[in-house]
């Protein structure tokens, strides 16, 4: 009976691998982009622009340090997270935060035509709160903000290998 399952096994898994499943994030390293290279313009550094940064150049771009040498800006306008009270129990106490995370990116090149017009990426996550689980509820909130960072990351790289210079009219 062993070996019958271990034959069901491997049958399994090479159907898996011919119908072209991959893990979920994997198929960005074959992606290919209408640009060589890219100009990451950003207020700061911050873990949103390095986790981008780490992607870009995981997925083949070359990134440059000035504007002028590369083939396309991407310019990091805003990003922002809050929280919001969504609802409260009886006794007036927190019962769930609604956390926003908002990243508003634009992507352009040397004649400053615009690849990607001026867009935002808004998401946003609900967390149940405990005032008798304080340093816990504390982490999930930074676990869940770093979730929706990579999360932002994903769908700027998404919206990258779409790109391309918009008509002008």
């Amino acid at each position: 009976m062993t070996s019958l399952h271990r034959t069901l096994l491997l049958a399994f898994l090479l159907s898996l691998s011919a119908c072209g499943f991959h893990l979920r994030g994997s198929g960005l390293n074959a992606v290919e982009f209408a640009f060589k290279s890219l100009y990451v313009k950003a207020p700061g550094v911050t873990p949103f622009v390095a986790d981008l940064r780490r992607s870009l150049e995981s997925a083949k771009v070359m990134l440059t340090d000035a504007p002028d040498r590369a083939d396309l800006v991407l310019e990091v306008v805003s990003e922002q997270t809050s929280k919001q009270i969504l609802s409260l129990s009886g006794s007036g106490r927190v019962n769930e935060y609604q956390l926003f995370y908002r990243v508003s990116l634009r992507a352009y090149d040397k004649q400053r035509i615009d690849w990607l017009p001026p867009e935002e990426i808004a998401l946003s996550r609900i967390l149940a709160y405990s005032d008798a689980q304080v340093l816990a509820k504390e982490q999930e909130e930074a676990v869940l903000f770093k979730d929706m960072r990579s999360d932002a990351v994903a769908q700027a790289m998404r919206r990258l290998s779409r790109a391309k210079p918009q008509d002008r009219e």
